[in-house]
C-alpha cells in the first residue's frame, strides 16, 4: 500500500515588502501532515515576518496561503486558531498571574467557545480537566498544574506555551524560536518534548540552535533575505557548500 501524505500548509509566491525592506519575496514552501519543517536563516532573513503572516498577525502584499486545502491568505489570528494553527513567541505569552493549570484552561476555552454545548455539557468541566492533565503531561510539567506561573522557570514557560498550543487543538504549531534564552538542561529538555510531539503534531520550526535544527527537522528550509534558497533533508542541507559557508557557521 502506497501512504499519501499531504501537504497541510501550502504557501504559494508570497511577498512582503515594509517601505523599501523586502521581507518576504516569491516564497513558495509546502509542508507535509506530520512533518517537522524548520527554517533556519541569518538575523533579518524574514523568519518571523513569515510566521507572521502564516498566523494572520499581518497580511502578505500578494500570493496565497493553504491550510488544509483551504486559501486563508487574509483570515485573522483568531480565526487561524479557531481552524488549527497556533504559534509561540520569541518572547513568552503566557499569563504571569494565573496558575499552570488557568492558562491552559483559558487556551481549551478559546478554542471551545463556538460549540453549542460549551455552557450546557455536563460533562465539560471533566473534558476539560482532562485536556488539561493530557497536555501537561505532554509537556512534562504535571506537577506544576496548580503552581502560579509566576513561580515557573523560563524553561517551563516555554514548555507551557506548547501545552497551550496544544490545549487550543492546533493541528499545525508555528514555534519562534522556542530555545531562546534556555540553558543547556533546558534545551535538552526542548529538544527531547518537541522530539515526542513529532508524527503527532505538524511543527514549522524557527531556530538558532543548530544543534537542535539538526536533531528534529525532517525537513529544513534556509531563508535569505526573504527568499528560500534551498529546501531539502538535513543531511543535504548540512553538506551543501554554498549554505555551510555562508550560514551554519553564523545563524
Amino acid at each position: 500500500k502506497v501512504q499519501i501524505v499531504v501537504s497541510i500548509l501550502e504557501i504559494k509566491n508570497l511577498n512582503k515588502k515594509f517601505g523599501g525592506v523586502i521581507a518576504t519575496k516569491d516564497l513558495n514552501l509546502s509542508i507535509l501532515e506530520g512533518e517537522l519543517h524548520a527554517i533556519i536563516g541569518p538575523n533579518g532573513a524574514g523568519k518571523t515576518t513569515l510566521i507572521s503572516q502564516i498566523f494572520g498577525q499581518i497580511f502578505p502584499d500578494s500570493g496565497q496561503i493553504f491550510f488544509q486545502g483551504t486559501n486563508v491568505t487574509r483570515v485573522s489570528e483568531y480565526k487561524k486558531s479557531r481552524l488549527g494553527i497556533n504559534r509561540t513567541f520569541q518572547i513568552t505569552s503566557v499569563m504571569k498571574s494565573l496558575t499552570v493549570s488557568e492558562n491552559i484552561q483559558l487556551a481549551t476555552d478559546t478554542a471551545r467557545e463556538n460549540s453549542f454545548n460549551f455552557f450546557t455539557a455536563s460533562n465539560n468541566q471533566t473534558t476539560i480537566l482532562k485536556k488539561i492533565d493530557f497536555c501537561l503531561r505532554q509537556v512534562g510539567l504535571i506537577k506544576a498544574i496548580n503552581q502560579p506561573v509566576k513561580s515557573l522557570s523560563h524553561g517551563d514557560c516555554r514548555k507551557l506555551e506548547i501545552a497551550m498550543a496544544l490545549a487550543s487543538d492546533a493541528q499545525l504549531l508555528l514555534l519562534d524560536e522556542p530555545m531562546a534564552g534556555l540553558g543547556p538542561t533546558e534545551t535538552k529538555e526542548m529538544i527531547a518534548l518537541l522530539k515526542r510531539l513529532k508524527g503527532q503534531q505538524t511543527i514549522l520550526l524557527i531556530e538558532h540552535d543548530m544543534d537542535a535544527v539538526f536533531a528534529l527537522a525532517d525537513q529544513i528550509s534556509v531563508l535569505v533575505s526573504g527568499e528560500i534558497i534551498a529546501t531539502g533533508k538535513p543531511d543535504t542541507i548540512r553538506r551543501d557548500p554554498k549554505i555551510q559557508s555562508a550560514y551554519l557557521g553564523g545563524i
